[in-house]
């Protein structure tokens, strides 16, 4: 669901996700010009375009410059073409054999890498402008998705000798090159890769797209920049890890990344109790002087995790308030005594701005000990995304 800004608050379901359509364009043109002309910018929107809203977000990434879109399933990219995005696409996760013949007429491209996807490519039967498009995965280090050695070779070959197939794309996936300041084994890496792309070279096979650099990569190492680069969370304004967002200022290279989404709710309910009441379930907490407390309609079923019972905080004319209790499946309770004016109706913020306060996702995810990527990506697919 989209729903226009300029609707009236009275219109919103109980919580809403706004993206900020400058934030996304300053996003992808900032990563155009940090990659210049030699390199085209894919930007990955699988997961709901990380929580951020797969065809609001994509629609206005398009728009902006980006090059290539890169998704998880076949389902994202078919749900892009029928949005009317016409960029290359790229599925990156795993493809069904039996689905190779629906990717193929919608000109989206497959990543391949298992003996399967030969017995399927096979028995395909599509005109000849209808080629399946594959990029194939090389495996240098992740231990994951992918193929090396003999077995690259082998399936390369193969593939190679249908005549309705083309091998476009050959990539690989760091495994910690965002998560350290010592790109060690992310140079073992990239030798593989460079030797993989040797040997298929060796028996006639140079796929014209050659991709390794995801966020982090594109940002500190020029090294890993081939024909195209995956750029997926610094789309959405955020750094891959405190790690990246340093080193980039030591080396001089600290892009000016900005958040593109806000997440905000209603107070549903303003109520008095006496010092010493009991808030949610399990009674965890108590209120330890007479207090007003707000409930909002947010739980963890919205994607604001039961890990933030009794240690979050959201943002309410202007100040923080301290989540009191579990967080219940749809909704919770914040103390909101020193709040003036507070009533039912007011605006809440989860993530964002409001006043000079901000939660950002980077700080919630410290507070439960995850990573910012699952914070955004958990909002419930169903909460609408607003462009603003």
């Amino acid at each position: 669901m989209i729903v226009s800004a300029e609707n009236s608050l009275m219109t919103f379901p109980k919580s809403w996700v706004e993206i900020s359509r400058r934030a996304i364009t300053s996003n992808v043109q900032t990563f155009k010009r940090h990659l210049g002309k030699k390199t085209l910018l894919m930007t990955v929107v699988k997961s709901n375009a990380y929580g951020h809203g797969l065809i609001p977000f994509s629609t206005i990434a398009a728009a902006a410059g980006t090059d290539w879109f890169g998704v998880d399933q076949l389902d994202e990219a078919l749900a892009l073409r029928k949005a009317g995005i016409l960029q290359p696409i790229l599925v990156l996760g795993y493809t069904s054999p039996a689905r190779f013949k629906e990717a193929a007429e919608s000109r989206i491209s497959i990543t391949v890498y298992s003996k399967t996807a030969i017995l399927a490519a096979k028995k395909l039967n599509v005109s000849k402008n209808d080629r399946l498009r594959v990029h194939l995965e090389i495996e240098t280090g992740i231990t994951r998705q992918g193929l090396s050695g003999s077995e690259l070779l082998s399936l390369a070959k193969k593939l190679h000798a249908l005549p309705h197939i083309e091998i476009e794309g050959v990539f690989t996936h760091f495994a910690n090159i965002e998560d350290t300041t010592d790109a060690g084994f992310s140079n073992v890496q990239l030798k593989r890769f460079s030797d993989a792309l040797k040997e298929l070279a060796q028996i006639g096979i140079n796929p014209p797209v050659r991709h390794t650099a995801c966020s982090a990569a594109a940002i500190l190492f020029p090294n890993t920049l081939f024909t195209v680069a995956r750029v997926g969370i610094s789309s959405y304004g955020f750094w891959s890890s405190k790690e990246t967002q340093a080193t980039a200022l030591i080396i001089k290279k600290p892009l000016f990344l900005k958040p593109v989404l806000t997440w905000k709710t209603l107070i549903a309910q303003v109520k008095q109790v006496q010092k010493g009441t009991g808030i949610s379930y399990g009674l965890t907490e108590r209120v330890k002087r007479d207090s007003f407390i707000a409930v909002i309609p947010v739980g963890y079923w919205d994607g604001y995790d039961r890990g933030f019972s009794r240690i979050g905080n959201v943002l309410i004319h202007g100040h923080r308030c301290k989540v009191l209790g579990r967080v219940c499946m749809n909704m919770f309770m914040v103390d909101v005594t020193d709040v003036p004016g507070v009533r039912e109706g007011m605006e809440v913020v989860l993530i964002g701005k409001q006043g000079t306060e901000v939660i950002r996702a980077e700080d919630l995810a410290t507070q439960i000990e995850t990573i910012h990527y699952e914070i955004v990506t958990r909002i419930n697919p169903l909460v609408p995304r607003i462009v603003v």
